[in-house]
């Protein structure tokens, strides 16, 4: 699945039957290469993010939570990641060794586990094991 595809997902909760939010963005923890949240908007919660391990499941029609209090407000480590300098859809391309090697037009991920199998750019598909760093500047890659 691409980050594309699953923007404006609803998000329901399983407690209410009811919509809780709507995907806005991804968190992506460039260490492991993982989506680790989502930010939402028009969330219920009293924040506007979903921790990967809160979802039930990541389907194809809607994400399913057990209920709105597993919306929360970002702290520690994934606050840092979910902050809008850390947005990866844009963002510039290099290589460890400086080199540009273009954009981020999308991001194919592992619905079931949040893995990144691929960033997606205009000429090419890097592997997402190749991720090593995201940044305000630029996600950086291994060669």
């Amino acid at each position: 699945m691409r980050f594309s595809e699953a923007k404006n997902r609803k998000v329901i909760s399983t407690t209410g039957a009811t919509t809780v939010g709507r995907l806005n963005e991804f968190v992506l923890d460039p260490r492991t290469a993982h989506v680790v949240a989502v930010k939402l908007k028009k969330a219920a919660g009293k924040g506007d993010t979903l921790t990967w391990n809160h979802m039930k499941s990541f389907g194809q029609d809607a994400i399913i939570v057990e209920s709105a209090d597993m919306i929360s407000v970002p702290e520690g480590d994934l606050a840092t990641l979910s902050d809008k300098r850390h947005r990866v859809l844009g963002k510039r391309i290099l290589t460890d060794r400086g080199e540009a090697v273009g954009r981020v037009k999308d991001v194919e991920f592992d619905p079931d586990s949040g893995q990144v199998r691929a960033v997606i750019t205009d000429n090419e598909e890097i592997d997402g094991p190749r991720i090593i760093g995201l940044g305000s500047y630029a996600l950086v890659v291994r060669p």
